[in-house]
């Protein structure tokens, strides 16, 4: 056994389909893989294949939700990727509604749209800037961590929290918009779009990163489709999928347009997710200029509050939850919801059978989804290339082992 560095350990495995197979485990060290370890094969140094070992931060977070009331499973799931949190607990919410017979009203639905799309743009800048620090571009790890925290500064003005917001629940919303927050959204805007032009010189167009990217990790259209992989890594490779397409949240008001490279490699993965930021940008202005007035909670849901709590709903704008809230018991059911997460396509499966806990849930996430490429990209590549090939996939552990 050989220690090649923090987390790093190789063994000779011997001739292996012709091969002189060196086999290198990398993690599960957090600085080395992110709570997983990669299983390498190499023959010199061009890796023969990637295993993903993953689960090391499995928390049965599935069976565990069926032990919890409706409203606490929300808190309990976005904690599977706390980077993204509403986008990944929307559509659990739609689905809690769709068997609760509950229909949010409009502004509660744009709220929670813009909401997705900010903690979008953050999570892709920190995708972004864990990917630069694996390529040792500690500039640009900076600046992108640097500009995510504009954003969660605007989540945790809305919501009242920097990253775990449980802000949409079964009816609508927690707090309406507070006062000013329109124009510092419009400054964080302007902000990120001069950003990102200075990202394009000292990143995109950076010819050591080029080398590095380009051409690296190809995937083929045909190829992602069969795998079923999802999100910007499918984009990237010229697929013309997003699941905002379907208009879901607020997205068929405003008109959606999915962000589409054409190369499929390392490079086109991290710029379209480049392009999705501005895309983001686009979708926010939108909202802010359609956002329609009205209550932000379901006023079924209002109508059942006692009077000190419904005061604080029509004067401070924020909603109070009693006890009895907690006792939803929606009609019996199957409902299936899927959402667009940062990394890719979301889906819930939730089922009720009476009472006030779900029979059912079970969620497939984009990441879980997504772990196929470890597999399939590295082949070929010289050991030095899967670290630029993990950049782009922008894999977030704990999202796949839930």
């Amino acid at each position: 056994m050989l220690r090649l560095g923090p987390g790093i350990i190789a063994r000779r495995v011997g001739a292996e389909g012709g091969y002189d197979v060196l086999e290198v485990f990398i993690g599960p060290q957090h600085p080395a893989s992110g709570h997983m370890r990669l299983i390498v094969r190499l023959d010199g140094d061009v890796i023969v294949s990637v295993d993903p070992d993953i689960g090391y931060v499995h928390r049965t977070m599935e069976k565990l939700a069926e032990t919890r009331e409706y409203v606490r499973i929300i808190p309990l799931l976005e904690r599977m990727t706390i980077i993204d949190s509403c986008n990944v607990t929307l559509p659990l919410v739609e689905a809690m509604e769709t068997l609760l017979g509950v229909e949010p009203p409009p502004r509660s639905v744009y709220l929670r749209t813009l909401l997705c799309e900010v903690n979008r743009i953050a999570s892709h800048l920190y995708g972004l800037g864990i990917g630069s620090v694996m390529l040792n571009h500690s500039t640009m790890y900076m600046w992108a961590f640097g500009d995510r925290e504009v954003w969660l500064t605007i989540a945790e003005r809305l919501t009242g929290a920097r990253l775990t917001h449980t802000y949409i629940l079964p009816g609508g919303v927690r707090r309406d918009m507070p006062q000013g927050l329109r124009d510092d959204i419009e400054k964080a805007c302007r902000y990120m779009e001069r950003r990102l032009k200075e990202y394009e010189k000292i990143f995109l167009r950076n010819p050591v990163v080029e080398s590095r990217l380009s051409g690296v990790g190809v995937l083929k259209a045909s190829r992602a489709i069969e795998l079923g992989v999802v999100g910007p890594n499918l984009r990237a490779s010229g697929v013309r999928y997003d699941v905002r397409m379907t208009g879901y949240a607020a997205y068929g008001d405003i008109g959606f347009e999915p962000v589409v490279g054409s190369e499929g490699d390392c490079l086109e993965r991290i710029r379209v997710r480049i392009e999705e930021i501005k895309a983001s940008i686009s979708i926010i202005r939108g909202l802010l200029k359609q956002m329609p007035e009205g209550p932000f909670f379901s006023e079924r849901f209002t109508r059942l509050l006692p009077p000190k709590l419904r005061r604080i709903v029509e004067e401070e704008g924020r909603i109070k939850l009693p006890g009895m809230y907690v006792r939803l018991r929606p009609r019996n059911g199957r409902v299936i919801r899927r959402g667009e997460a940062a990394r890719g396509e979301i889906t819930y499966y939730l089922e009720a059978r009476g009472g006030f806990k779900p029979y059912r849930v079970r969620v497939v996430t984009p990441s879980a989804r997504n772990v196929v490429l470890f597999r399939e990209l590295p082949p070929g590549h010289r050991l030095m290339d899967l670290p630029a090939i993990y950049a782009s996939i922008d894999y977030f552990p704990p999202e796949a082992d839930r």
